[in-house]
Parts: structure tokens; sequence; C-alpha cells
């Protein structure tokens, strides 16, 4: 079993236009992606605090990448795994996942506040006081999720000698605050850069459909740390598509909605900062998810995905909350949305 060490690439030329480019840590070479790193830590820690018996069933609620860790999870360490999913989830994840000997359950509709993530959530409790000893690891709010993640700091630590900003995508706030936390300490004036997919409550906008999987959230994550945050992004499917097809086809390196939006800043940022600057872009799993959706010309057409490349530069909002967002935009006021007076506006 082959967990981290994954390669970090120069992305330049000529994807980075003017000279500059920025490093990518490529977690697609992880066997299931960036989350086998926190799906193993959360459950060994379990098991260690006696919250997880030997032989007890995991349940969770996924969109795919941390399904397949939590199998490899329950393969490697004795566990039943029980995962509940959404239609979203693309049939090949599902044939992945059944594979690999979890057992997926699938909610028929989304909660009308919390949308398909808390419709998981409500189905996990369902199925969790149905089965033998359960434990669900609960991704959004398990500090454990955060902890995982120090190891890939580590990782970047021993392949730069200095790093000057970094680029996550933000769906559970695991790995943009874990690797933030061990970074910070050897690089104080380190430079967070949080990206979101538009019709995401994460940073204050306003819960919509979304077709992009892996980043974004309907729900609000207490794992997101967003007072670390120096910027976020909203990017939207099309913007993610245009830039994973353009990664593949000039760098040959591919991966799908989060590894697009997560290139597609950190190529504006690099293209920005001072050339000796070090931008590093987490990069969360490879292409093969995707061959269907963002590598579809059918999929992509049906969805209007390839009518036109994205703007140079993103929109800018003062506050995440002054307008509701279609299109790639930036906010340098980064707070908790929970926290704001008077509420969400939307």
């Amino acid at each position: 079993m082959i967990i981290g060490n994954t390669p970090l690439v120069r992305i330049a030329d000529p994807f980075v236009a003017g000279g500059g480019g920025f490093w990518a840590k490529l977690e697609g070479f992880n066997p299931g992606g960036i989350k086998d790193r926190t799906a193993l830590h959360m459950v060994r820690r379990a098991r260690a605090r006696g919250e997880l018996v030997p032989g007890g069933t995991i349940v969770e609620s996924t969109s795919g990448t941390l399904g397949l860790g939590l199998a490899l999870a329950g393969i490697v360490l004795g566990h039943p795994v029980v995962l509940v999913a959404d239609p979203g989830l693309e049939p090949g994840m599902r044939r992945l996942l059944t594979a690999y000997g979890a057992r997926l359950e699938l909610v028929d509709k989304p909660d009308p506040v919390g949308g398909w993530q808390e419709a998981r959530r409500r189905r996990v409790r369902e199925v969790m006081a149905a089965v033998p000893d359960p434990y669900c690891p609960d991704q959004y709010d398990n500090p454990d999720n955060i902890g995982a993640y120090s190891g890939l700091a580590h990782e970047l630590l021993g392949q730069l000698p200095h790093i000057d900003a970094l680029v996550c995508a933000v769906g559970t706030g695991g790995h943009s605050a874990g690797i933030e936390r061990v970074l910070r300490g050897h690089f104080p004036g380190l430079r967070l850069v949080g990206v979101d997919t538009v019709g995401s409550t994460i940073f204050g906008q306003p819960a919509r459909a979304r077709l992009m999987r892996g980043l974004g959230s309907s729900i609000h994550p207490r794992n997101v740390r967003h007072d670390s945050f120096a910027e976020v992004h909203w990017v939207n499917a099309a913007e993610a598509v245009w830039a994973s097809r353009e990664l593949a086809a000039r760098h040959y390196v591919a991966g799908g909605w989060s590894t697009g939006a997560v290139a597609l800043v950190a190529r504006w940022l690099a293209a920005r900062l001072p050339g000796e600057a070090n931008v590093v872009a987490i990069f969360p799993d490879g292409p093969w998810r995707y061959l269907d959706t963002v590598y579809d010309d059918g999929y992509c057409a049906d969805h209007r995905l390839l009518d036109a490349p994205p703007a140079p530069d993103p929109d800018e909002l003062a506050h995440p909350a002054e307008r509701e967002v279609t299109r790639w935009t930036r906010c340098a006021r980064v707070s908790d949305p929970l926290t704001w007076t008077g509420g969400l506006p939307w």
C-alpha cells in the first residue's frame, strides 16, 4: 500500500504565460486520491480511542473520493464499510466502490435546506441505527481530518526551499487547514488561497445546484478555518473544464473538477507574484473518474461547458455576500458566514 510521497511538478509555459509558473502536488498518485490520507488517519485514530471497535462498521457520506479511502481502510483494517451517496455519483465510481467491498446507499432527493449533503448525513444516521458497532468519521467536523495532512505538508517542506502561496480547493476544509497549519510554522507570511465552486455556501454565497463534485458544500463544515485564508475564489464548472483540458493537452497533467478550478486560480496568482515566489497548488485526484464528465465532449456540450474560455481575470467582490456570483470571482475578505451579524442575506 503506497500512500503519500506524491510527485511535485512544475506547471509553466504554455499554461502560465509570461515566464511564471506554479508547483502542482499530484495527489492522484495515491491509490484513490488525496482522501486516502484522511480516511486512514481518521479510522486509525478512532480505533486508538476505542470509538471504532474491531470489526465495527464504518458509515459515512461521500461524493466519491473519501469513499475510496474508506473502502481501502476497511480492507486494510478489517471493517465493513457503508457509504451514503447521491444520484450525482458517477456510474463508474459506484461500480468501483462496490468492487472494493463497500455497500452503497443512495439518497433519492435533496434536503430542502442542506441539499444533497444534508440528505446524505440524515441517511447516515439511519444506517448507523441499523448496523452493529457503527462509527461515522464525520469528515465535515472531525479534527482528525485536519491532522491527516501534516504528512503532506512535511513532504512539501522536503520538496521546496520556501513556499509563498498555497492554493487549495475547499470542501470539508481538511486539507487546506491541515497543510496550512504546518507550513505557516515555517513560513509565517504564507498566503492561503481557497478555491470554492459557484453555488457553494462555505464562504457565504447561496446554495445552488452544482455539477462539480469534490469541492464546495451546501452545509457549513466546521473544519474550514476561514480566518486562515487571504482570499477566496469561486469558479464555475465551465471554467474548471477549460483549465482541466488545457492542463491535459499542454502538460500531460490531468484531473477533475477540483484540479481544474485550483489550476485556474494558481495560474492567475503565479502570473502576478514575483518570479521567485513559489506557488503550490494541491491537485486532489487524477482524471480517470472524470472521463464521462470533464473529458466527455457530449456531456460537456449538453451542459454548455465548452462555450467559451474563462475571462483572463476574476470578477471582484468587496464582501462575499455583495451579490450572487456565476463566474470566476475573487474576494479578499474572508470570514465565517455563520458569525455574520444578522446571519446570511440569502
